[in-house]
């Protein structure tokens, strides 16, 4: 029995549209808020060590909208914020933390202080020592500061004093605190010592001069009467003065080679004709000088007979 022949299928074609079998892709997913914070605080940390401050306080800003109470990042931003000289950003940073001020109490003061707000610098730090705060060497520094601006040079001296007694010896605080006990007590001891003090900082010769120099000697009755009477002379109108005063020459109009009040002026008659000159002469020649011209001689004379003798030896020689 023949097998019986197979009939193949047509292959169906798909049509469907390509779109249609294309599996959407699947929504990556966002990490969690503890990674999230975890890598923007390394970027923070790689940003401080490299000094990018200003990409560092962005950073910040970036962890306190994840999570607007954690305390690192408002500490770190308030550091970075003073060490870039924002202290009014920082100074609106600790109101809005907290109203009394009282968690950065040291950072407000700092900040009215390097803002010139004296006054209520010195408020914040009253409160401070009230807190028993004053031993603290951040509120030590910052009081003798603030007394040396306000020119209590006294209490400046004593306070630079007791950081210096507690200072490490051969560090940059040691230094600081010389340099600047140094100046206070140079303006502590201008103030106690006078003009004193200032002539013996002159130089010998100067200080020797201004001690042994005679008092000045009083005026005589006719150098004061003479001075009275210029006082009391009326004044003269500055357009009378400008008039009367000389014109200051302009060296461009100067020719080269003229020297002003050294070389002679020039002629004031050089633009006249010579004939119209006040050194004008007459040097024309009159009559009688020896020309024959204007000489009439007569028939008979001995003139008129060479000039007839001549005619006709010319009349001759023609012929």
């Amino acid at each position: 029995m023949p097998p019986k022949p197979t009939t193949a299928k047509p292959a169906t074609k798909n049509l469907a549209t390509p779109g249609a079998t294309r599996q959407k892709a699947a929504h990556k997913q966002p990490l969690p808020l503890a990674d999230r914070l975890k890598r923007l605080f390394t970027s923070l940390c790689a940003q401080i060590d490299g000094g990018h401050f200003a990409n560092a306080i962005k950073t910040c800003d970036k962890i306190l909208r994840l999570e607007p109470r954690d305390a690192d990042a408002l500490q770190t931003k308030l550091f970075l914020l003073l060490q870039t000289d924002q202290y009014a950003a920082a100074l609106t940073m600790i109101g809005g933390e907290d109203a009394n001020g009282d968690v950065h109490a040291f950072e407000k003061a700092y900040s009215l202080y390097r803002l010139h707000r004296e006054d209520e610098a010195e408020s914040v730090l009253e409160k401070l020592k009230a807190e028993e705060q004053a031993d603290d060497r951040g509120v030590l520094h910052l009081e003798a500061q603030l007394a040396y601006r306000q020119g209590k040079y006294q209490a400046a001296v004593d306070l630079y004093n007791q950081l210096l007694d507690t200072a490490e010896p051969d560090s940059e605080e040691q230094s600081d605190i010389l340099t600047n006990l140094e100046a206070a007590q140079k303006h502590l001891d201008f103030i106690n010592s006078g003009f004193l003090h200032a002539l013996d900082a002159l130089p010998s010769v100067l200080s020797n001069s201004l001690q042994t120099a005679p008092p000045p000697q009083q005026q005589p009755a006719s150098a004061l009467a003479s001075v009275a009477a210029v006082a009391s002379a009326p004044a003269r109108d500055p357009a009378e003065n400008a008039a009367k005063r000389p014109k200051k020459v302009r060296m461009k109009r100067v020719p080269k080679g003229v020297i002003p009040g050294v070389t002679p002026p020039p002629d004031p008659e050089r633009w006249l004709k010579k004939s119209e000159r006040s050194t004008f002469t007459n040097r024309r020649r009159r009559g009688g000088g020896g020309a024959t011209q204007g000489v009439i001689e007569t028939p008979g004379s001995a003139a008129g007979q060479g000039a007839k003798g001549s005619g006709g030896a010319k009349g001759k020689r023609r012929k």
